[in-house]
Formats: C-alpha cells, sequence, structure tokens
C-alpha cells in the first residue's frame, strides 16, 4: 500500500528521485558524458528513444542498432538537430531476433573500434500471435531476451576493456518491466521450450511476461559472471512504470494502437477488453462507449509520460549514486524487488546454461575473415550506415 500511494502521489524515495521524475531529472548531476559511448536498443521510439535523447543532450557519444535503417537514420537526424552537444550518432542494422544479426552486428561494431561503456537493452516487443524467429525460438523470447543475451555477451570483452584503459565504471541495463512477476510457480526454461515446440498453448501476454522475468534473471546471472571476471562493469534491471501510449478511437470504442511493452500490461483487463471491442458479434451504446471512454480516461492519470518513463533508465545507467551498484531491480529511480523468482539463483544459473546452448552457433557456418557467421541471414542486415 505504502508503495502504491509513494507512486500515485509522486514521493520521492531514497535517491532523491519518484515516479514523477523525468529523464532530464535523473541526469542533471551529469551534465557532461562526452567521455561515454552508448549502445541502446530499440532507440528509434518511446523510452529508447528519450533515453538516447538525454544521453545525446549530454554529449554522449552513441549507437544505434534498428532493423529499419531508414527509422534509425531518422532518429539520428533528430538527435542531432535537437542536440547540438551530441557527439558521434552512429546507425547500425540489427534484428534481435536473429542471432546470426547479432553476431553480424558486434562484429561490425568491434571492428569500429569504438570504446564501449554503456550498453542499454532496451528493446522489445509484444507479439499476439504465435511466431518463430529464424532461429525456431519463440518471438517475444527471442527479441526481447535471446538476443540481448547474446549480444551483451559478445560485447562483454570490450567493455571490459574499455572500463580498465579509461578507469569509468562501464554499466549493463536491461529493460525488463514488473509484468515479470506474473509468471510465477511454474519453470521457464521447461515453459519456453514448451511454447517453442507447440506443446504447450501460446498466450501472448505469459510470453511476454517470461521474456521480461529473463531480463531480471539474466541481471543476477550476469553480475555473478562480472564479479567473477573482476570487471569494472555492473548490471543491473530496471521497469521503466506503466506508460501512457496512443490511444486511437473507432466507431466500436476505444482500442491501443499497438501493443507495446511496459504500456498497458498493468491494466489486464484493458487487453481483455480489447477483444471483448473488437469482436463482430459485440454491438455497443453509446452509454457504453461512453463509461470505457471514463475508465481509460481514470486509468491514464496513472499512466507515465514517456520523459518520466525513461527516467529510471537514465538513472541507472549515469547517475553517481549508482556507481558499484550491481545485480539489482531498480522502479522509479529507487532500488526495488524483483518477484520470488526473478529472485532465484538456481533460476538464473539455468536459464544462462540454457541461453548459452540455445545461442551457440550452427555447426553449418561460414568463416568471412576472421569473423565466424552463420549461413542464416536477417532482412535488417542488408546494409550498412554509420557517421
Amino acid at each position: 500500500m505504502l508503495t502504491s500511494l509513494r507512486y500515485l502521489t509522486g514521493t520521492a524515495g531514497p535517491s532523491g528521485f519518484g515516479s514523477r521524475a523525468t529523464a532530464e531529472d535523473a541526469t542533471a548531476a551529469c551534465s557532461d558524458l562526452r567521455h561515454i559511448t552508448a549502445i541502446i536498443t530499440g532507440a528509434t521510439s518511446g523510452i529508447g528513444a528519450e533515453t538516447a535523447r538525454i544521453l545525446a543532450k549530454r554529449g554522449a557519444r552513441l549507437v544505434l542498432p534498428a532493423r529499419s535503417l531508414k527509422a534509425a537514420a531518422e532518429a539520428r537526424a533528430r538527435l542531432l538537430a535537437e542536440c547540438p552537444a551530441a557527439g558521434d550518432v552512429v546507425v547500425m542494422p540489427l534484428d534481435l531476433s536473429s542471432l546470426a544479426s547479432v553476431r553480424r552486428f558486434a562484429a561490425r561494431f568491434l571492428a569500429l573500434g569504438l570504446p564501449l561503456n554503456l550498453l542499454i537493452n532496451n528493446a522489445g516487443k509484444f507479439a499476439d500471435r504465435f511466431a518463430l524467429s529464424d532461429d525456431g525460438v519463440e518471438m517475444t523470447f527471442a527479441t526481447n531476451y535471446l538476443g540481448h543475451f547474446l549480444l551483451t555477451k559478445l560485447l562483454l570483452e570490450k567493455m571490459a576493456e574499455t572500463a580498465r584503459a579509461t578507469g569509468v565504471e562501464g554499466r549493463i541495463v536491461n529493460v525488463s518491466s514488473t509484468i515479470h512477476s506474473w509468471f510465477a510457480g511454474e519453470d521457464a526454461v521447461g515453459y519456453i521450450d514448451g511454447v517453442t515446440r507447440k506443446k504447450i498453448p501460446y498466450d501472448p501476454t505469459k510470453a511476454y511476461a517470461l521474456s521480461k522475468l529473463a531480463n531480471v534473471l539474466h541481471t543476477r546471472a550476469l553480475d555473478d559472471r562480472l564479479k567473477e571476471m573482476k570487471a569494472n562493469v555492473t548490471a543491473n534491471c530496471v521497469h521503466p512504470g506503466i506508460v501512457r501510449t496512443r490511444l486511437i478511437r473507432e466507431r466500436d470504442g476505444l482500442v491501443t494502437s499497438n501493443y507495446s511493452p511496459h504500456l498497458l500490461f498493468p491494466f489486464f483487463f484493458w487487453e481483455k477488453s480489447q477483444q471483448i471491442y473488437q469482436h463482430p458479434s459485440m454491438k455497443f451504446t453509446q452509454e457504453m462507449i461512453l463509461t470505457a471512454d471514463a475508465v481509460f480516461f481514470l486509468a491514464s492519470k496513472l499512466l507515465k509520460t514517456i520523459p518520466q518513463a525513461a527516467a529510471t533508465t537514465c538513472y541507472v545507467a549515469v547517475h553517481p549514486a549508482v556507481a558499484g551498484v550491481s545485480g539489482k531491480y531498480f522502479a522509479d529511480c529507487n532500488e526495488a524487488s524483483p518477484s520470488r523468482l526473478g529472485s532465484s539463483a538456481d533460476e538464473a544459473s539455468k536459464l544462462w546454461r540454457f541461453s548459452e546452448e540455445m545461442a551457440a552457433e550452427e555447426k553449418e557456418s561460414v568463416h568471412v575473415g576472421s569473423f565466424r557467421l552463420q549461413v542464416q541471414s536477417s532482412n535488417a542486415d542488408r546494409g550498412l550506415a554509420f557517421a
């Protein structure tokens, strides 16, 4: 109850920030980030775009991986126009659902010879229909977790090397969600295996919750490995909050313009209401539509704006108060507690082993120079642009 009241009132926690703090507020103490090179996935829109804007405004060099080079180029143009102090903004192709694409991105980035201080694993998706990635992995899990797992693994030594050479602590930020707690009482590895093999019916909300739980468990296991490496690099995960998104009014009521991570899930009845609203057999009176409008309006007052939602990511990424803090879960710019399953060291270790097996290179591969690449390719890799 106390936590809910603090959220509703925006009361500051021990960090000095609360649910109403913006990314600008959370980084006010970090005005000069010209020494930072950051990779931010999912930076072409939403929370990722605001995170990129704030870091660019403080002078950081940014690398923006994206499936669509056009969208990334437009994001780059906006950043350079709005942030005169921005360092270089590099655009590179990456399809996180494809392990081959992740390997190509990592190889291309490392070939640039840039340092790497900050990795923000922000990109995510909600697949309302069952689909498999190029690697035969359930699409939500592949995009939200497995791609980030491999990306982090391939860039970890570069981050450790940068930290040694510069004396600047490296930081990895995994963007999770409070929805991770919705997956409970089950074997995570067994569930994803069952869904992928179609032995278990696909539930989009459950699949999303599992992918976010995997982000939390990844953070815990990654922290252990960073300590084993004695690397001056930390790993933390964040819940950005419940985010205000676009609502589209249609003749038969209100529907969300798209399902997007972290947005409307805590209002679970909304998901179910969408199915009802859009069912062809359902007819609604004007009074029913007005009532639904009122419910959505009241609920929207509990939602965060994009600048507020990006605050926790930016705080954990660059704030001095988080120096040396690792393996933790943050919400509203303060340390919080993940679910019981998300706190399990055994589950974290089990998922790590499972992920390494899933992300292992296939036997059918080709050698290009010093890089070993899978034969499979993704449309996202058919081009490369950077500046």
